[in-house]
């Protein structure tokens, strides 16, 4: 990855937003952008910015005060659903961590993640659209052959066909839609019609969402991280 990756964090912590800023200074793939106290904030920040300050990611906390970072995803999602969302918490929970996933955030990191990890799942995010760490694999585990746990993530309106399924195990594997069409011999046109129809047999955002009901299902199979 050569590309500057332009990120924006948000946090109603002082000492975390400086801290995280300094942890991510020494790498000069990563600029961050602008930073804000609160949601209401951060989406004042965003509505101004240029073109050249927009960011790639933003990093934001859970627990923030008036607006909440589960607010401020649903605000960011319907507005700008192209961009990508790390949250930073120190509540790592299943519940947490699920409603996550159906927000179609790309990352979820404990706020006692080392510099290693910060940089790996900013990287991840940037290039692959998502990031799981062992911890996260570990967590989606306890999904499979759990039917209540499985409902709370996906509104399955009908099953995927075998061409889907082929569909889903190349957008694990990072492929275009051009790429999928040549393997599958079919049009990029054919292929976004399989996404959208996936995505709403599923009930999730984004491709996020169908990577990881592929790693509940076992249609893709990863061993540490995508």
């Amino acid at each position: 990855m050569n590309e500057t990756v332009k990120l924006a964090l948000v946090d109603d912590e002082q000492l975390i937003l400086e801290g995280v800023k300094m942890l991510l200074s020494s790498d000069k793939q990563i600029k961050v952008t602008f930073t804000a106290n609160d949601g209401a904030g951060f989406l004042k920040l965003l509505e101004e910015s240029s073109p050249e300050d927009f960011p790639d990611i933003v990093l934001s906390d859970i627990q923030m005060l008036p607006m909440d970072g589960f607010e401020l995803v649903e605000i960011l999602k319907n507005k700008y659903p192209d961009l990508k969302i790390i949250i930073l918490s120190s509540h790592y929970k299943t519940s947490v961590f699920g409603h996550m996933i159906k927000l179609g955030v790309s990352a979820f990191l404990p706020k006692n993640s080392d510099k290693k990890t910060f940089l790996e799942a900013i990287k991840s995010v940037h290039s692959k659209g998502v990031y799981l760490s062992e911890e996260d694999l570990k967590m989606l585990a306890t999904f499979k052959n759990n039917v209540v746990k499985q409902k709370s993530l996906f509104t399955i309106e009908d099953e995927l066909s075998d061409r889907e399924k082929d569909v889903v195990q190349l957008i694990c594997q990072e492929f275009t839609n051009k790429e999928i069409a040549e393997k599958l011999f079919i049009s990029p046109r054919t292929v976004e019609s399989h996404r959208q129809r996936i995505i709403e047999k599923l009930g999730v955002k984004n491709s996020i969402g169908i990577v990881i009901y592929a790693i509940i299902h076992d249609i893709f199979t990863v061993d540490i991280r995508l």
